[in-house]
């Protein structure tokens, strides 16, 4: 009989990310790096805005082929790609130099603002608006405007942005992107103008009180022949709750497509409570709680297991992992305490104090640093961007970079100034590691094109 780890090596890596069709599990995937943006709130928003910086430092950022992005991932991926023709990427290092301006800017204000609180109190206080509505109007206010899924960049011009929310119709994942909204029963609904802070709010429409978002169908265009015949009613509107209720680390459209996949999660790990409720009601809750954890964490684990066995190449940093169990011997010791404090930050769109928000930044970009370390450098024949080792670690570092005792904080003040000071009495997630992991996990090549229906 066969143990458990080999059980799960022989899964067709495909069902790792949900269920899959004939077709899609026999596509081969393609050369490029995917970065998948978990759910989590503002939580979950300001920590992959570490990642994303972290990449931009060592312009890693410009090579991404794909982000796939949920909940709170997706105002962060929201944002990065609504200003992507706006970063201003230096030709000789690819590093975006309006990234603080652009990206980080507008997330410190929105994570600095309430918006879930009026939303529901707004919402169900007046009649025929919803309180997906609300969140949809603070979005646009905000971040987004009136730009729509057609100001997201196109596949020669950058990453192809997925913004991934879940169907409540048939229980799939429903994909916003630039060429194509769907559903995989439903079809494909071709260049959509579907506003961006529609699609954001659905993405993060937490239940049960954010959700669900109801999108109008009808006047979009409609590809024959790519859905289901059984499911042509479902062509008129989209019931759509959080992306994170199917996946809350948005792997399924990257999983499927790239061979190397790097996965930010700012997922909250699930309380341990000595006197948990009793009562049906609460209890339930619990119950459903313990469901949705468990169901994460198999997820996680069967990609890290991908990961080890080179079922796929790339790298897991999640905010409440363990510094410790990555056994990397340059680390900078953090207290694991501290860590999942963070870790047990709120899930919900409410303000967050400076600090706070420089300390998930910070550690954002350290997980990403202890991540890559840790599972990059035996990989590193098999992604093919560090296959000199000999060259020294300045040689690899893009014009500018720093040295890693020398990375500056994250620390916010104000839209047009980031204080960069290369101590703080605040800084608790440095992790000093070498740049060389981060570059040998990030190939540039992108993802060429497919006959696929369904890329």
């Amino acid at each position: 009989m066969r143990s458990l780890d080999e059980s799960e090596r022989q899964l067709d890596p495909t069902l790792l990310a949900g269920a899959a069709t004939a077709r899609e599990q026999e596509r081969t995937p393609v050369e490029g790096t995917a970065l998948c943006l978990s759910g989590g709130g503002y939580r979950a928003m300001v920590f992959h805005l570490g990642a994303l910086w972290r990449l931009n430092d060592l312009g890693m950022l410009r090579g991404l082929a794909r982000v796939s992005s949920v909940s709170g991932g997706s105002i962060t991926a929201g944002v990065l790609g609504s200003r992507w023709r706006e970063l201003d990427f230096d030709r000789a290092t690819s590093v975006g130099r309006a990234f603080a301006e652009k990206v980080a800017g507008p997330i410190h204000e929105l994570a600095s603002t309430t918006i879930d609180i009026g939303a529901v109190v707004t919402g169900a206080l007046l009649p025929g608006t919803r309180i997906s509505d609300r969140i949809e109007s603070a979005y646009r206010k905000h971040l987004f405007g009136d730009r729509t899924l057609q100001d997201l960049p196109s596949d020669d011009e950058g990453p192809r942005f997925v913004v991934n929310a879940t169907s409540l119709q048939t229980g799939a994942v429903f994909r916003f992107s630039r060429p194509y909204m769907a559903d995989y029963h439903v079809g494909k609904f071709l260049a959509p103008k579907v506003a961006l802070a529609k699609a954001v709010a659905a993405s993060s429409a937490f239940p049960p009180f954010l959700s669900p978002v109801v999108l109008p169908l009808s006047g979009e265009r409609y590809e024959d022949g790519s859905g289901d015949a059984a499911y042509a009613d479902y062509r008129r509107e989209a019931v759509l709750s959080d992306g994170g209720v199917y996946d809350n680390l948005g792997l399924e459209t990257a999983w499927k497509r790239f061979k190397t996949v790097l996965v930010s999660d700012g997922g909250a790990a699930l309380k341990v409570e000595i006197h948990p409720a009793v009562d049906w009601a609460l209890g339930a809750i619990r119950v459903l709680g313990i469901i949705d954890n468990q169901v994460r964490a198999l997820r996680t684990r069967m990609t890290v297991d991908a990961f080890r066995s080179g079922v796929r190449q790339g790298t897991y940093f999640g905010i409440g992992t363990n510094v410790a169990n990555y056994h990397l011997a340059d680390a900078v010791h953090v207290p694991h305490e501290r860590s999942l404090a963070l870790a047990n930050v709120a899930t919900r769109l409410a303000a967050m104090p400076r600090e706070l928000q420089e300390r998930l930044v910070n550690w954002g970009s350290g997980r990403g640093e202890a991540g890559e370390a840790a599972l990059s450098e035996r990989d590193l024949k098999e992604v093919g961007r560090c296959n000199d080792r000999t060259r020294s670690r300045e040689s690899r570092r893009p014009s500018g970079g720093r040295s890693r005792s020398s990375r500056p904080i994250r620390s916010w003040a104000g839209p047009s100034a980031i204080a960069r000071a290369s101590t703080s009495p605040t800084r608790t997630c440095s992790l000093a590691r070498s740049d060389r992991a981060w570059r040998s996990s990030i190939t540039t090549a992108r993802a060429t094109a497919s006959t696929s229906r369904w890329t």
